[in-house]
């Protein structure tokens, strides 16, 4: 008494978090992964995209089909053999193992394969006329024109990399090369929970994204608009 609007040692906090977490090789892990996953989506899914969405070849159709298949497999079902294909390779406890797994999605193919479709053909035409080659017209002039639909594919694919939990817990066991969703998910005890911690260690992780969304919600919000996808 009195009674205080804001709670006592609320900044004491955050500087437990990194006594009891190795929080900045996390912090710097989660980014990294984060970063490779989301070039890696970007780059593969968008030519992946391309070639399904202007590219004429026997059973694009039939391919493209069996790709969305994929969409309706549970992705808990792929633990066990990435698992397997992880420990084979000694990838276990390594970043590699956090950051390969993620490089493709059908999820990406299909949303810029949307948005691909959605461009005009006279500029495609016109580039061949010039004599570019397909990869040419794809890099030079595709892609530039994509840009909405790739900053929208980029942002998903951020998000859902920073707050990927089940599979960092799955191939990784030492905390130096956890991910931060994972490492807070450690804070979370069978019997107590230091929650002021574990919320001053969720609001450092998230300003990040909530950054980078503000930063690129118009074109965001573009790209999924123009690829036909509605909610």
């Amino acid at each position: 008494m009195p009674p205080s609007l804001l709670p006592e040692g609320r900044w004491e906090n955050y500087g437990r978090i990194f006594e009891l977490l190795p929080f900045a090789d996390q912090f710097l892990n989660t980014v990294l992964v984060a970063a490779a996953r989301t070039a890696g989506q970007v780059l593969l899914c968008s030519m992946a995209a391309y070639a399904f969405a202007r590219l004429r070849f026997p059973g694009r159709n039939l391919i493209f089909g069996l790709f969305l298949s994929v969409l309706m497999v549970p992705p808990q079902l792929f633990i066990i053999p990435q698992y397997q294909i992880m420990s084979s390779l000694g990838w276990l406890n390594t970043l590699q193992a956090l950051i390969v797994p993620g490089l493709f999605s059908a999820f990406g193919v299909f949303l810029l394969r949307q948005f691909f479709l959605g461009l005009p053909r006279e500029l495609e035409e016109a580039a061949r006329l010039d004599g570019a080659g397909p990869l040419r017209i794809y890099w030079s002039v595709m892609l530039p024109l994509a840009r909405p639909g790739l900053v929208a594919l980029a942002v998903l694919v951020l998000l859902w990399s920073w707050n990927d939990l089940f599979w960092p817990l799955v191939a990784n066991t030492d905390p130096e090369r956890l991910t931060l969703a994972a490492g807070l998910a450690s804070l979370q005890g069978q019997f107590q929970t230091d929650y002021p911690v574990l919320m001053a260690g969720s609001l450092l992780a998230s300003l990040p994204v909530i950054a980078v969304f503000v930063l690129l919600q118009r074109q965001f919000i573009q790209g999924i608009a123009h690829s036909g996808i509605k909610g």
